[in-house]
């Protein structure tokens, strides 16, 4: 997920997936809608919020939730030094990654930026074969590698109503989604000292006065407008996303496992350009679809 990467257990806990119910499958495939949303919901929110603002506000309004619900079900937050030290790491990467994000969203479409976004599976397998023992490339891998990258190509060739923003933007989203990647990989080397919750919401609770000033400084309007359609976007990125949709589908992860959930992914990226083109008026070329059917394609093999 864009606002942490779900893990396979914390500290060390092994867990046995269950057969999935009609009802988890459904909440499964909700949630899987709703993650890939988010590049067209962050898009509407940016007409009314300034990208970094807009970051600033949806981590305070996530991070708020998600300590509320620890301090409810009485979880463990406490970290020690060790730990301390990889928190600052992630948080370091966690803000690069969403600045990027947001301005890179501000800059070109929402379509693109769902795609770009959903190339992450790819870098994690590219990064993994170098940085995880025992994580090799297979052909299979490879494969997977070629159709989404190819897809992506489709999205740089694309000149129909394409500015120079645009390819601006297309570059950060890239940069963005290899930040995103080296993340998740860097999670899944010290997941075992930690449980998922730590590793999702420090990182976001700690760059939240980052990103206000990072608002400040370069926002050219922290605020310009706040109607319903702003302020639904932003509780949508803040609430569902970040906050409600990472405890759902954590939920399903450690009660179901990763490999049935990831079957899922695939709606992401179509669920974003679709909703681009349907809600913010998009153009919907050829080469956009062509490169949605290949990026699913490759996430698709590399189930």
């Amino acid at each position: 997920m864009a606002d942490g990467t779900p893990s396979q257990g914390g500290r060390g806990k092994k867990e046995y997936p269950r057969p999935p119910s009609i009802s988890a499958a459904l909440l499964a495939a909700a949630l899987s809608v709703a993650f890939g949303a988010n590049a067209v919901a962050i898009k509407m929110s940016l007409a009314g919020i300034g990208p970094f603002t807009n970051a600033a506000l949806r981590f305070a309004l996530a991070s708020a939730t998600l300590f509320l619900f620890a301090r409810f079900t009485r979880r463990p937050l406490k970290v020690n030094r060790e730990q301390m030290g990889n928190l600052f790491y992630l948080t370091v990467l966690f803000i690069f990654q969403f600045s990027f994000m947001y301005v890179g969203i501000d800059k070109s479409n929402a379509s693109r930026a769902t795609l770009m976004i959903n190339l992450q599976p790819f870098f994690v397998l590219f990064l993994a074969h170098f940085l995880i023992p025992g994580d090799r490339m297979t052909l299979r891998k490879l494969f997977a590698l070629f159709l989404g990258f190819t897809g992506v190509a489709l999205v740089f060739f694309e000149e129909k109503g394409v500015s120079s923003d645009f390819r601006t933007g297309d570059l950060l989203m890239l940069l963005t989604t290899f930040i995103w990647a080296f993340r998740a990989v860097y999670m899944k080397r010290i997941i075992h000292a930690f449980g998922t919750f730590e590793l999702v919401l420090y990182p976001m609770m700690l760059s939240v006065p980052i990103f206000l000033v990072e608002g400040y400084l370069w926002d050219k309007n922290m605020i310009s407008a706040l109607n319903a359609e702003v302020v639904t976007a932003l509780l949508y990125q803040g609430l569902l996303m970040a906050s409600f949709g990472f405890l759902g589908w954590n939920y399903l992860l450690h009660k179901h496992g990763a490999v049935w959930l990831n079957s899922f992914n695939f709606v992401m990226p179509v669920t974003g350009v679709l909703l681009g083109g349907l809600l913010l008026g998009e153009p919907l070329t050829v080469k956009i679809w062509l490169a949605l059917a290949l990026v699913t394609a490759g996430i698709a093999v590399n189930q």
